[in-house]
């Protein structure tokens, strides 16, 4: 019989206890694979967060932010400068342009509200026609922020202040990538293809689409030209999703506008150079001519938890791994001892070590193997939740450290209660998918296999002291 058959018939010589030990052996190798599992996935988190929203920087008009603010808009020459920057990646320039349909301007401007004479205006964005409605009512908030207060007639009685209209932001962009610079992630249709040409396509927010009753291929109007949905996204917020985006010459025609931009998008090649990178293209730009900022800082403090997370997962793994490796060196030992008589005749009849030595440690490997059947099954199903409640119970922890860093902080006196101090950060933290790929269960039952050589090669030398004369003197 070959030395392989009888690691495997001996494997199953005792079913009751075999089935016990591929039991033991599957929860710590499905717990090590979970782990391992979701330290990947916290890991590609990690570096997908910066490598993307962790190294950008936006440049504003200086004392403008968004639809407020004063200063001179920005230029075409300005983003040639600010790519000429060390360390910068890509600038993409955008222009903001804010849309309302002929019926809801009317009732803004008899109003005095934006687009009227009464109304504020915006500096860095222009007001357009377009024949969308838009996806967001502005209820009471929307109405509060457009008009301060209500009118007075002449005989001195107030009036209730008319209802606004939300306008639907719509934004030029010089490449595939949204306001913040992470790519655009449509959920139908296509792109823009050449974001640096006038085009009559435009992506827009499923919410906005859906008001209107359009889909890709649909056609609609702003400033009486015509354009089609190439494409809908999914911004995950209601304002997100209350928009549009166009090619950066295509809004800045529409604008009368052209070379002016609204805000710019700087990516930096390292996080690691972010804080260099932004003093010098603040001092390259200029002070009175631009403001350069960072997107979230409590970036830094989700990508501090994550990294907890992933260490945890990994001590976590490594701690599977050698229980599971535990179970097979004891097993073996229990094995080696009970078969003392049975290696004794082996080697009175001339079998060397070595072969003796080769049958444990592929009877193990057959155990190991059951063993990771069952653990990959196991871990491709709790994979998710073990991930879930790592991150969770580190959102949570970081969430009460830095409160209690601010209450009573400057300016923050007694703190804010039921605010979320990591702010949108908080959202990245939860957004991590932990997916059993079989790349990561192959190199995780890899190690498992190479624990269990070292587990099963103790016992194998143990073969080795058997002297043969003592083992038969015994029987």
């Amino acid at each position: 019989m070959s030395v392989l058959a009888r690691s495997i018939g001996n494997a199953f010589r005792n079913k009751v206890r075999t089935a016990a030990v591929v039991a033991v052996l599957a929860v710590a190798i499905g717990l090590a694979l979970a782990m391992l599992v979701a330290n990947q996935a916290v890991a590609g988190k990690v570096a997908e967060l910066n490598a993307s929203v962790g190294t950008v920087l936006t440049v504003n008009p200086a004392g403008g932010q968004g639809f407020e603010g004063g200063g001179e808009p920005l230029t075409a020459e300005q983003a040639a400068t600010a790519a000429a920057v060390p360390d910068v990646s890509t600038v993409v320039g955008t222009k903001a342009l804010r849309l309302r349909n002929a019926a809801a301007a009317a009732v803004d401007a008899g109003a005095g509200g934006p687009g009227g004479q009464g109304g504020q205006g915006s500096q860095s964005a222009t007001t357009v026609t377009t024949s969308l409605t838009a996806a967001v009512d502005a209820g009471t908030l929307g109405t509060r922020n457009q008009a301060a207060e209500g009118t007075t007639g002449a005989t001195g009685t107030a009036t209730a202040a008319p209802a606004f209209s939300v306008p639907v932001t719509a934004t030029g962009i010089g490449a595939e990538v949204d306001t913040t610079g992470k790519a655009l992630e449509l959920t139908q249709g296509t792109g823009l293809g050449d974001y640096t040409v006038v085009s009559t396509g435009a992506l827009l927010g499923t919410t906005l689409a859906e008001k209107n009753d359009l889909t890709v291929g649909s056609t609609f109007t702003v400033k009486d030209q015509s354009f089609t949905v190439a494409g809908l996204f999914d911004a995950g917020t209601a304002f997100g999703n209350n928009a549009l985006y166009l090619t950066l010459p295509t809004a800045q025609t529409l604008a009368e506008l052209p070379g002016e931009l609204s805000t710019m998008i700087v990516t930096v090649n390292s996080l690691e150079n972010v804080d260099a990178a932004k003093t010098a293209l603040q001092a390259a730009l200029g002070t009175d001519a631009a403001d350069v900022s960072q997107g979230e800082r409590n970036l830094e403090t989700a990508v501090s938890s994550l990294g907890s997370v992933k260490n945890i997962s990994f001590i976590a793994f490594v701690a599977a791994l050698a229980t599971a490796g535990l179970i097979i060196l004891l097993i073996m030992v229990m094995l080696v001892r009970e078969r003392r008589r049975e290696i004794g005749v082996l080697k009175a009849i001339g079998a060397p070590n070595r072969t003796i030595g080769l049958q444990f440690v592929l009877e193990a490997l057959v155990l190991v193997a059951l063993g990771s059947v069952v653990g990959a099954a196991v871990a491709s199903f709790a994979s998710g939740g073990i991930a879930s409640a790592l991150i969770s119970s580190n959102t949570a922890t970081a969430t009460v450290t830095t409160m209690a860093g601010q209450r009573g902080g400057p300016g923050i006196p007694g703190g804010m209660p039921g605010a979320n101090p990591l702010g949108g950060a908080s959202q990245l933290l939860t957004s991590v998918t932990a997916s059993a790929s079989p790349g990561v269960i192959a190199a995780g039952i890899t190690a498992v296999f190479g624990v269990a050589v070292i587990g099963a090669l103790v016992p194998a030398l143990l073969t080795a002291r058997i002297r043969p004369i003592e083992v038969l003197r015994g029987e």
